[in-house]
């Protein structure tokens, strides 16, 4: 059976969060607002625009829409600096393994991130050929936990949703995949992804059997 398998970005694929906090960092202490690795986890799935607000309702901050159009871009352009140097070894450990073996068993494969930077991203890690489909923040209008990102990709790939398996870092993504119906892998930390169907640490811990496992599971 043909199954939908739909991958988050950030923390999924390649650890770009790092380059978000630095950038994310350097914009709040302009601000004169303090910004932690905790805080910056929430930031993760969401979109630019909720990001910064959060940010300014954690300093307590209130600008200007022409100022708040610059930092995003300002921000951005930061962003877009580091992960220009970004190359293969960016990737994270097995990934590779997980694709290839999607391919060889003929799945589809989509990516379903809310970064606007994602073709941008797989072009330098050399993994843009490894996927049928890519949704990110340029075809998206709501950000996770809206399931609207997983759909759409579940409808590039042509396959219903309860056919799909999301593989997310994020809370808002799991519960985006959740609320799609679609079968949802965290991939990180038990205690905050506790609302996935399943829960890895990374890639290295999915064996060759769960992924056969899931080509034939169903979404009960």
């Amino acid at each position: 059976m043909k199954k939908g398998f739909i991958f988050d970005l950030d923390g999924v694929i390649v650890d770009t969060a790092k380059y978000h906090f630095l950038a994310w960092q350097n914009l709040a202490n302009s601000l004169g607002i303090s910004f932690s690795l905790a805080q910056n986890e929430q930031l993760k799935g969401v979109s630019r625009v909720r990001s910064l607000e959060k940010i300014l309702e954690w300093g307590d901050k209130t600008i200007s829409e022409e100022e708040f159009t610059r930092l995003m871009r300002e921000k951005n352009e930061e962003y877009l600096n580091y992960i220009s140097k970004m190359d293969i070894n960016e990737i994270l450990p097995d990934v590779p393994r997980i694709l290839d073996n999607l391919i060889s068993r003929g799945q589809a494969i989509a990516l379903g991130s809310a970064s606007k930077n994602a073709r941008v991203i797989l072009e330098k890690v050399q993994l843009i050929d490894k996927f049928h489909a890519i949704v990110d923040g340029t075809n998206v209008s709501k950000a996770k936990p809206d399931p609207e990102v997983f759909l759409i990709g579940a409808q590039q790939l042509d396959i219903s949703p309860e056919h799909c398996i999301v593989f997310e870092d994020s809370v808002a993504g799991i519960q985006a995949a959740n609320t799609a119906n679609m079968i949802s892998i965290g991939i990180g930390d038990a205690k905050v992804l506790h609302e996935a169907d399943y829960i890895f640490t990374n890639f290295t811990e999915i064996k060759e059997e769960f992924i056969n496992n899931l080509v034939l599971a169903r979404k009960v």
